[in-house]
Order: structure tokens, then sequence, then C-alpha cells
């Protein structure tokens, strides 16, 4: 009995490993089946089987697809039946897929973020009124929020009202008009409450008074 036991380090390397050696073993058996009507028979079982063994695939686009190609992939491209979708070749399987083009953007105040500069540029879109002086008067409070978590200190408001008329090209310009910020640390004060909210704390069986057994 002894002699007879298999290890992993000794057996063949599994391809896809998520369907496990039995469905490898199939796949192989398949490969060696010289009549194509049965062989065919026997791929359609096995596109069965797993298709089991993945029930949250069944909700993915062109699911019975992606089973044949891993069908292809786990015979290494050796087994030649009739697939609905066709056969993968191993070059479609080794090409790189193009790359990504990430918006490169390079603000002078990163510490504001990007968002930042699309609500300024929303902004100056707008007519003036009202709802223009309430949002450049939201935008210049988040502005030192996110100031305030960058140098968790303090900063005056002039400071902020240059960054936000800099970064509106002159546009948006909240010091002719004098309006005043919240303070910093009311500020500080709500973002800290902000993320203990996230995290609660829970109370432990220790918190409660026991009662004395006499």
């Amino acid at each position: 009995m002894i002699d007879q036991l298999e290890y992993n380090t000794e057996r063949d390397h599994l391809i896809i490993p998520e369907y496990g050696r039995h469905i490898q073993k199939m796949v192989d058996q398949a490969i060696a089946i010289e009549d194509r009507e049965e062989r065919n028979k026997v791929a359609k079982a096995i596109i069965a089987v797993m298709g089991n063994l993945q029930p949250h695939l069944r909700d993915v686009p062109d699911f019975q697809h992606k089973l044949w190609d891993q069908l292809f992939i786990m015979s290494d491209f050796a087994l030649d039946v009739d697939s609905p979708f066709g056969k993968p070749s191993r070059e479609e399987l080794a090409e790189r897929p193009e790359p990504l083009e990430y918006p490169q953007n390079f603000p002078k105040y990163r510490f504001y973020g990007n968002n930042i500069k699309r609500m300024i540029d929303v902004a100056v879109k707008w007519e003036e009124g009202d709802m223009r002086e309430a949002l450049e008067y939201t935008i210049a409070i988040h502005m030192k929020k996110c100031f305030l978590n960058w140098n968790k200190d303090t900063v005056d408001d002039d400071v902020i009202f240059d960054h936000l008329f800099e970064l509106s090209q002159g546009q948006i310009n909240l010091r002719e008009k004098e309006e005043t910020l919240r303070d910093s640390e009311k500020l500080i004060r709500a973002t800290k409450k902000a993320k203990a909210s996230d995290h609660p704390i829970k109370k432990s069986k220790s918190n409660y008074t026991r009662k004395k057994r006499y």
C-alpha cells in the first residue's frame, strides 16, 4: 500500500489547478480516444462536469465559450474535437494585452486631489448666482479639509482662497467677498468623528458590572 502512494511532487503539473486532477485525467483520456465521434461525446461530458464544478460562471457571459477554451488549454491544445466556438491557438493565449492608457495628471497641489479640480471646472461653467456662490464656498471648505489632512495643524483662509483663485485661473475669487471658512479645529474634529464612526468600538463583557454573589 505504501509503495502505491503518489505524491503531487511526482505527478504531472496541473495546467488549471482549480478543476483538480480528476478533470485533468479525463482530458488526458479524451486525447487518447481514437474515434472522433466518441471523443466529441467525452468532451461534451467533461464540459458538463466542469460547469457543475464552477456554478458561479453560469452568470458570466459566454459561459460555455469559456469552458471550451479552458478544456483546450488543459489539453495543451492537443485535443481534436468539434467545438461550437472554435479552437483557440497557443499564440492567442500567449499574446500580451495592450497597455492601458492611464490619465497622467500632475497637479501642482496634489493634496487637493483631482476631484477638486473637476469641481472647480464645473463651478466656473455655472452662471453667476446663489447656486454658484454656494458651490464655490463648498469647494473652499473641502479644500481646507484636504489641506488639514495633509498638514494637521492649521491654515489661514487666505491660503485656501489663493489656491482656489490659482486653480480656477482667476475665475473664482472669494478674497473680495470676505468669506470665512469653518475653523480648522472644528474641521479636524469632524474628520476624527467620521473616522471613529467607521470603526465603532465594541463593548467587551468586562465593561458590564457584575452582581455580587452572597
